[in-house]
């Protein structure tokens, strides 16, 4: 295992200290594994919390910030943060209007996040959760009953994380979210395994000449494995599973490859143009588009494709001002 790291037990802490010293505008516990935004809570503005196991990177705590999350929980990698974690962050945001809880659909974050909201109605803090399900890759996974919460989650922290900071009320902030996420489906492809680094091995193994499609963010089993592509021909395998799942012609549409952490820029742009290519052949209208490693594996190598049908509104609050870690524009 090679990896720029002091040990195996400290990578999330050590992590969370250089964020902390890269962006003095975030709160960061790294002991306790939250991020919050600086000038939490804000009076009457509805809040936003989301989380998960570590290793995703810059999901969840590089989308801290203006337009977007109020606080992330970090869990151990590939790990679900605990309840008490989510709980405190919970807590530091909220401003009086209520808090959204974004989860990803697995099961550990589900359970644990279910557990903080109710211990949030003890401290008469309104908690309302949206789910997000996008990954068309698979009905139920290895961690999961139904589909897995993927790289449409960013769409989803994004869009209503510009709606919270106009101002609106909580139970349209969770409509937004829900709305994104119906809009969205996502699939990945792996074209090299990551090594988790507790563990010191490749959470799976592939051939030279393999590919996985279909792959969660955690390494676990896609659809089916089979001889390696091209960027064209994995685009479009990845493009015709959404397409087939949810029609996109005649939509606009904003689309996200996004690299899985160890594919290098230049490929993830040639995965980028097949897209487009693709997207217009089939009678879609791209509006917007994301290219780069939002939503990674560590080092895993691949890219993952998320499509969401646009509304204008959704338009208009995807182009709303962002500014964390992560995520920038508008501002």
């Amino acid at each position: 295992m090679r990896k720029l790291i002091n040990a195996p037990a400290d990578v999330v802490s050590d992590a969370l200290r250089g964020l902390a010293a890269a962006h003095p505008s975030l709160n960061v516990d790294p002991d306790g594994g939250t991020v919050v935004r600086a000038d939490a809570p804000r009076a009457g503005k509805v809040a936003l919390v989301s989380g998960g196991g570590s290793g995703h990177e810059p999901l969840h705590a590089g989308f801290v910030g203006h337009g977007m999350l109020d606080a992330a929980c970090c869990g151990e990698v590939f790990t679900s943060p605990v309840p008490d974690q989510i709980i405190a962050a919970t807590m530091a945001v909220d401003g009086g209007a209520g808090v959204v809880h974004l989860v990803k659909n697995y099961t550990g974050d589900v359970m644990n996040f279910q557990l903080a909201a109710e211990l949030a109605e003890d401290e008469d803090i309104e908690v309302t959760s949206v789910i997000v399900n996008d990954d068309v890759a698979v009905e139920d996974s290895t961690f999961t009953a139904g589909r897995r919460g993927t790289g449409a989650t960013l769409f989803v922290e994004k869009i209503a994380g510009a709606l919270a900071e106009e101002g609106a009320a909580l139970d349209a902030v969770a409509a937004v979210a829900r709305e994104v996420n119906e809009r969205s489906r996502s699939f990945g492809v792996a074209i090299s395994p990551c090594t988790v680094p507790a563990a010191g091995t490749p959470t799976f193994e592939l051939a030279e000449d393999e590919m996985e499609l279909g792959i969660g963010i955690h390494g676990e089993p896609g659809r089916e494995r089979v001889e390696i592509g091209t960027a064209a021909e994995i685009v479009a395998a990845s493009l015709s599973a959404i397409d087939a799942d949810m029609p996109l012609s005649g939509s606009e549409v904003l689309v996200l490859v996004n690299g899985m952490g160890g594919t290098p820029l230049i490929e993830q742009y040639i995965a980028y143009a097949a897209a487009a290519e693709w997207l217009e052949g089939h009678g879609a209208t791209v509006v917007r588009r994301l290219v780069g490693p939002y939503v990674t594996s560590l080092e895993m190598a691949g890219c993952m494709i998320s499509v969401c049908r646009m509304t204008p509104d959704l338009t208009r609050l995807w182009d709303a001002p962002v500014e964390t870690p992560g995520l920038r524009w508008g501002r």
